[in-house]
């Protein structure tokens, strides 16, 4: 197994720009949110999502958040009902993850939901997560929070982001 090579990238247009080409091309990017750093994929490509349940050691078992850049972009992958709306209305962008009735029509891979009839969306604030998000194409990523040790703490993240992760032969790029 050949090791992981990291890609650190600042927060620049022509960074923004190569980690969409990184996601396009089914690999994965460490990025911010406005609550942790996480690792990202197409959530509509299972290659590239099977690689975060590797890099991480989850089990498949365990559903991923799927970021997206607006409400309208979310409304292409869920069920929406005047709760939903509401609370999206009221809270996005921004951390709130809802959890609805996934659309069968979404193109989203199975591993995203772990098979359930459901998805959790979220559209983050983080102005990266954003901009990240727009230059993807308003397509969708799924998400799984960098964890380190007990609690999710943004600079304890950071530091994991510039390790390799785990025993996973991936290479991945990262916001610094």
């Amino acid at each position: 197994m050949k090791s992981m090579q990291t890609e650190l990238l600042p927060v620049t247009p022509s960074a923004i720009a190569r980690a969409s080409q990184r996601l396009r091309a089914g690999a994965l990017v460490a990025f911010p949110t406005e609550t942790v750093y996480g690792l990202g994929a197409d959530a509509s490509n299972t290659h590239a999502v099977a690689n975060i349940f590797e890099a991480k050691g989850r089990p498949s078992f365990n559903p991923l958040i799927v970021h997206v850049s607006d409400l309208a972009t979310a409304k292409r992958y869920a069920e929406w009902n005047a709760q939903a709306e509401n609370l999206a209305q009221a809270f996005w962008p921004g951390p709130l993850t809802l959890v609805l009735p996934r659309l069968e029509a979404a193109s989203l891979s199975s591993l995203v939901t772990a098979g359930a009839a459901t998805v959790a969306i979220r559209v983050p604030a983080h102005p990266v997560a954003q901009r990240l998000l727009k230059q993807f194409d308003g397509l969708k990523r799924a998400f799984d929070p960098i964890s380190c040790a007990h609690r999710h703490h943004r600079s304890r993240a950071y530091y994991r982001c510039r390790r390799p992760f785990g025993h996973a032969a991936r290479r991945y790029a990262v916001f610094s």
